[in-house]
């Protein structure tokens, strides 16, 4: 006769939770933060935020959408982006400056407007928006708060580990310099993610909706969300500010380079000064000066 055994109640309630566990730990990690709630990678980071004065329950409401998510592929690109392997004579190519010339005349009422409110070449105003962002055909399609939260998080050497190993081996920059800059930028994202959450704030708008670059720049302007904060106008008078709008971005580039110093009847020098604010590089400066001349003459 085979033998009966009984499992107490209490045990036999225990199996269910038993098989849920170690399935659970045959799982890999990213499928079971899926099947059992989101990854915590921002977690020290939603605290952070909160202790600087943000709202609770708004900011984990913000980071519990599916929209938002630790993005290493796209912060491993700041530390293989060369500005010098860019090519800008595509810039100066009779085509682009073609199209620089009819945005030019299609935008001629707010330009000029510009020019005269602020003091800024409308040239100048053209040729960076046509280097950002294809005169407004190309902005980007990265999510703005994945790339800066990212970025703010890397003070965690396991999630700096994950950034690491996202970057091809050919592409890897040596060691300690990837180190000292992932440190570097953990504070300027962070700076730049409280910009953002504020800018989202003033206008009224969800920040995991705004797509932008690699390194967290949006709108035709491509501002970084500190200078969408604090130096970007509203161009068109609606009573809003958006950066996708190129009224706005028109008039908000014009106010950055005055804020910066720029003057009518500025030297050469002096021009070259503050526009390489906007880009740290000569290459990028020099190609905006080119197209400048191009539209001038």
């Amino acid at each position: 006769m085979p033998m009966t055994i009984k499992i107490p109640p209490f045990r036999s309630k225990m199996i269910p939770f038993l098989l849920f566990f170690f399935i659970c730990l045959a799982l890999p990690a990213s499928l079971f933060c899926e099947e059992v709630g989101r990854g915590n990678e921002f977690d020290k980071l939603i605290q952070k935020l909160v202790g600087d004065g943000f709202d609770r329950g708004k900011i984990e409401q913000i980071f519990r959408s599916k929209e938002i998510s630790f993005t290493p592929e796209t912060v491993s690109l700041f530390f293989i982006h060369s500005e010098s392997s860019l090519d800008y004579d595509q810039f100066t190519s009779p085509k682009a400056i073609e199209s620089a010339l009819k945005y030019l005349g299609d935008n001629k009422e707010i330009l000029d407007r510009a020019e005269e409110t602020f003091g800024v070449d409308k040239t100048v105003i053209t040729a960076i928006l046509l280097v950002e962002t294809r005169l407004g055909s190309y902005l980007g399609n990265r999510t703005v708060i994945n790339t800066l939260s990212t970025m703010a998080a890397l003070s965690d050497e396991i999630l700096r580990e994950r950034v690491w190993n996202s970057i091809p081996d050919e592409k890897k920059p040596v060691r300690e310099a990837f180190i000292k800059k992932a440190r570097d930028k953990t504070d300027w994202g962070y700076n730049e993610l409280k910009a953002l959450l504020q800018y989202t704030e003033k206008e009224g708008v969800a920040p995991e909706t705004i797509k932008g670059s690699y390194a967290g720049a949006l709108g035709v302007s491509q501002f970084m969300p500190s200078n969408a904060l604090n130096l970007a106008k509203d161009g068109d008078n609606d009573g809003k500010i958006d950066l996708f709008n190129h009224a706005d971005a028109i008039f908000s580039v014009a106010n950055y380079l005055k804020h910066h110093g720029w003057q009518s009847g500025i030297t050469r020098q002096r021009q070259h000064e503050i526009l390489f604010l906007y880009n740290h590089s000569n290459y990028y400066v020099d190609t905006l000066l080119k197209i400048s001349d191009k539209l001038k003459g």
